[in-house]
Formats: structure tokens, sequence, C-alpha cells
């Protein structure tokens, strides 16, 4: 009897607090801030484990943004010093922090800050920067979310000194709050001299800047010759007459990102892409012809990302000349969703030929694709990662027919093991299941180990798939088209430094 009690005492106290140090930090490194923060409350030991300086390398401080939201500045200015101190690499401001003390403390006390973001979006008024005589001097990226009421260049010249060693450059803008017809566009921050501050850019992102305009890209071209990687997605003013500068000048070149701006016909033919090295290509949302793509296309290297969707030029044509030329024998992503001009042949035998290099694929909003479709050249795609299939609203699109998802679940098991995220865009009228849909769902929750997000229309079925999952401790990957949209631009080479929010 008293020898069982001494083994209950000795499994008593080998409790989760006597783990070692290390293993605890390693444990809590999974936590989220706003849980570390909880954590401090339970005992003396976990305070001092979530206090711990190495838990606190990327701080995200905007609460819209999942974030902690400071209520104290003063004690966030202690908190600079003592918890993050020279640990801290990335810290995420929102505006009521970009103040003169803050900036200064995180000088003084964060020499290995590599990261900033600036979050001026929601601001109506700027602090007093007249004092502001120090800056973090060692940042690799910036970020600055624009206002479209406050003019930065009162802020921004007093750190332009200050900029000199950053390499990635993300200017983030306010194109939902425009309004084209204004007359008047103000610009609010002065890009181009933030360009002769900063000589080492290599990844340039301006997101959304309405007063953004080939002026600026060739002010960029001009001096950044290490450019490797530029993206203008959403500035609808960028026609594309800056490109033949910008090619020419920046030979290291590789992504360019156009979605949904105005380039047109003549600039994209006058620009010189037989002797650019551009492999990352995104035309999503723009209106060139036919002709235009058929002779861009023809003089481009071979590609590895691909995003056309929304673009009525891309036609059979299009890929077929891609296809014969072997510009698509590197590819390892392609997006041609919405092409409306774009046959199931076509895009059949691209598949035939190219898919078991692709790692993501996205093919959705043709009403004519069926599960028959997919059945037959899923095998084709073995080793695919991210996959985005299905029509959405198919009432709109008029499709006639019912898709029968078992039977693409199924062969998504058989031959897509490394499938990590998957999208099944058509909607509840338009699937078709039964009782025995169950045996299906297993085969894809059990083959396809490394799925970590299901997508699929609200309704019955996605209610079914989630509590399979659910009932297998998996209760995260499923998720509704509500709240979730899959993408491939995952895979671009420079996608972790073009993250922003």
């Amino acid at each position: 009897m008293e020898y069982q009690l001494s083994i209950s005492r000795r499994i008593r106290k080998r409790d989760f607090n006597t783990l070692p140090e290390k293993i605890l930090l390693a444990i809590f490194a999974y936590l989220p801030h706003v849980e570390l923060l909880r954590c401090a409350r339970v005992c003396r030991l976990w305070r001092t484990l979530s206090q711990n300086s190495r838990l606190w390398k990327q701080v995200f401080l905007r609460p819209e943004y999942r974030g902690l939201h400071v209520r104290n500045l003063d004690q966030f200015l202690v908190l600079i010093g003592h918890r993050f101190s020279s640990a801290l690499q990335y810290i995420e401001l929102p505006m009521e922090l970009i103040t003169a003390d803050v900036l200064h403390e995180l000088a003084n006390k964060c020499p290995n800050l590599k990261s900033l973001t600036l979050d001026f979006s929601t601001a109506m008024q700027l602090h007093d920067f007249n004092d502001l005589n120090a800056f973090p001097c060692n940042l690799k990226m910036l970020c600055i979310c624009l206002s479209d009421v406050i003019f930065l260049e009162g802020f921004m010249r007093r750190i332009y000194t200050y900029l000199s060693s950053v390499e990635i450059l993300q200017i983030i803008g306010t194109i939902e709050k425009s309004n084209e017809a204004e007359e008047e566009v103000y610009e609010t921050i002065n890009i181009s001299k933030i360009k002769v501050q900063t000589p080492n850019l290599r990844v340039i992102n301006l997101y959304g800047i309405f007063f953004v305009d080939d002026n600026h890209i060739d002010t960029i071209a001009s001096g950044c010759i290490h450019l490797e990687c530029f993206a203008l997605n959403f500035c609808t003013r960028v026609k594309g007459a800056s490109f033949t500068n910008l090619l020419q000048r920046c030979k290291k070149l590789q992504c360019l990102l156009l979605q949904n701006t105005s380039i047109e016909d003549r600039a994209m033919l006058a620009a010189d892409w037989a002797t650019c090295c551009v492999t990352e290509f995104d035309i999503s949302s723009t209106e060139l012809t036919e002709n235009c793509l058929l002779d861009i296309f023809a003089r481009m290297p071979k590609l590895t990302y691909l995003a056309v969707p929304h673009c009525d030029g891309f036609t059979d044509n299009v890929l077929g000349l891609l296809i014969e030329q072997g510009k698509l024998s590197n590819i390892r992503a392609i997006d041609l969703s919405n092409t409306v001009n774009l046959s199931l042949d076509v895009v059949s035998t691209f598949l035939k030929r190219h898919g078991r290099q692709l790692r993501g694929i996205a093919y959705a909003g043709n009403a004519k694709v069926t599960e028959q479709f997919w059945t037959n050249t899923i095998k084709n795609i073995k080793n695919i990662k991210i996959f985005v299939m299905g029509t959405a609203f198919g009432w709109f699109k008029k499709i006639s027919t019912r898709i029968h998802i078992d039977q693409i679940l199924d062969a998504c098991a058989q031959e897509c093991q490394k499938l990590e995220r998957l999208e099944i865009q058509w909607d509840e009228e338009t699937l078709r299941w039964n009782e025995n849909s169950s045996k299906f769902i297993d085969h894809i929750r059990i083959r396809c180990a490394k799925l970590h997000s299901l997508v699929l229309s609200d309704g019955e079925y996605y209610e079914l798939v989630r509590s399979n999952f659910e009932r297998a401790d998996r209760p995260r990957v499923v998720r509704t088209m509500i709240s979730e949209q899959t993408s491939i631009v995952s895979l671009l080479k420079y996608y972790n430094e073009l993250r922003f929010n």
C-alpha cells in the first residue's frame, strides 16, 4: 500500500511545470500572444515563461487583424525595452502607436528589428513628429498603409535617411475608398523621394494606390536596378507605357503582378519581352486582346507562374501557343478561372502534358466543366497542393447538370495525396450526394493527410463534411466560401515578401 502511494506521489510531481524550460518555451511558442497574456495569470512560472523575449520576436498590435490592443502607451514603452528588446524582429503599429516616443524606443532598444508595418489607414490626424530624431535603421522590410485624408510627407521627411537598408517596400493604398470620378488626385506619399533613399530595393508592392501611374513606374525603374519583384495590383491608372523602361533597366525582374490594372495593348507590345527575365506573370482582370497576348507570350521566357482569370483575351490559341512553344514546361502554378474563351479540350491537353509538374491550379467559373472532366484529368496532377474547381452561383451560370461530388472526392483521394488546400465552388443546388457520401469523405480525409483547408459552399453538404472532419478531431479543416477563399498566390516565389495584413 505504501509503495503504491509513493508511486502516485511521484506521478503527481511529474506535472507540466516540471518539464525543462526549453521544452516549455517550445510549447508556449505555438500560442498567440492573446493566449500568452492569459497564461501569465496562471502561476509565477507561466508568467515568467510568457514574458520571455524569445516568444515576442513577432508582435502584432492591430486588433482588426487579430492583434493585441494596447490601452496604455506608457506601459507599452516599458515593454519595448524589457520584453521585446533585442529579440524583436517584426512589429505592426496601428495609428495610435505611431509616435515619436515609440519609434525612439524601437530604434534604441530593438537593434534586430528587420520588419516594420506602419498603419495610417484609420488616421484622421498625425501625431507631432517634430521631435523625431531616431528611427530603426536596420530594416529590411517597410510596409506603410496609407490614409485617404492624411499627407505623410512631414513624417516621411524625418525618416528618409534611415531607409537605406530597406530591401522590401510595401505601400498599401485605399482603392476601395477612392472615387475615380474625382478630378483632382492627391499623392498622400511621395514615392519618388522614397525611391531615392532606398537604392537596394528587391521587392516593391504598390497595392491599390489610386494615384500611381506610369510616371511613378518610370521613376522607380530609373533607380532600382536590383528589383526582382514588382506588384502593381489594383493600381488602376497604370496603362503600361512605362514597361519599356522597366524591362530595359531592371534586368533582374522575375515577378510582375498586374491584376486589375488598365494595361493597354500598344504599351505591352512596345516592351522588350524577349530579353526580360519575367517568369511569374499575373494579368488577372485586364483587357488585353488575343493578338497582344500571342505576341508577348511568344517573346517571353518560360513561365513558372501564370494567372489569367477574367481575361477574355486568353483564348485557345494563346494557351495552344504556350504549349507548342514550350513556354509552360516549367510551370508550377496556373489560374485559368473564368476564362470564357478557353475550351475544355485545350485545358485537358495542357494538363496531360504539364499536369505532373503543377503544384497549384485554379480552374473555376466554367459552367461546362462537370465531374467527368475532373475524374479524367485528376490522374495527371498527382503532385498538386492547391486545387480550385467548380462554379459558384450555378443558378446564374445556368448549370443544367448535377455534379456527382463523390466521384471527385474519390479521385482526389486516390491521385492527389499531397493535396493541402481544396476549394469546390459548386453550390448546394448543383451538387449531387446521398447517404453513402460519408464513405468518400472518409477517403479524402484519411488519404490526404496534409489537407488543412477544404472550402465548400454553405449548405447541407458542407455540414456533412464538417461534422465528418470534426469527429476525426480535425475541426479547422472544413470552411465555407462565405469566409474563406483559396488562391494559388502562396506559390509565388516572393509570396512571403508580398504578404501584408
